[in-house]
């Protein structure tokens, strides 16, 4: 019986502790906190992408912490979704309404914007070429002043949107239309 008693006594323990563990880690602002964007697409249809917003921190971000020709999440933590309930042309390729995630291979000259159609995955590894519904360029620039935050914008457009990723110097952008 005091064997029994002292069981449950360290199973309470180990409860408390677990539980106090967890209230602290949620109260924790994460690094890289989440955010969203979305382009309304007119006639009740909508673009969203969630992601996660990284900071650049004094370093160097495009061609050192993100190295230039590999595949890069477009944000931290969880990957990045590209959600629409419209059918879409995107740098002049069709994507059909549905969820994906995406990513981007940075260069100085070009970036290309990978549409993949595997979902709910953390933010690394990439799933591989198999998983791709789409490769498409984008035109990236030069910022006039740095920007802390990795942010995912939308301008509008008669036809759609031009999503934006700013950060550090550099904005990559690609033209997005409702079909």
């Amino acid at each position: 019986m005091k064997n029994v008693a002292i069981l449950i006594a360290l199973c309470v323990l180990a409860l408390g502790v677990f539980a106090g563990v967890h209230a602290a880690q949620e109260k924790k602002p994460r690094p890289s906190p989440p955010a969203t964007a979305s382009c309304d697409l007119g006639g009740g249809k909508t673009l969203t992408v969630n992601y996660s917003s990284p900071r650049a921190k004094g370093r160097t971000i495009f061609g050192g912490l993100v190295p230039y020709g590999e595949v890069w999440r477009a944000g931290a933590n969880e990957a990045t979704t590209f959600v629409t309930d419209a059918d879409l042309t995107v740098g002049g390729k069709t994507v059909p309404a549905g969820s994906y995630t995406i990513f981007t291979i940075p260069n100085k000259e070009k970036w290309t914007l990978i549409i993949s159609k595997k979902t709910g995955e953390w933010g690394v590894p990439y799933p591989g070429a198999d998983s791709d519904f789409a490769r498409v360029e984008m035109t990236p620039r030069s910022l006039p002043s740095a920007v802390e935050n990795f942010i995912i914008g939308f301008d509008k457009s008669a036809s759609g949107c031009t999503m934006n990723l700013d950060w550090e110097t550099t904005r990559a952008s690609i033209v997005i239309a409702k079909k």
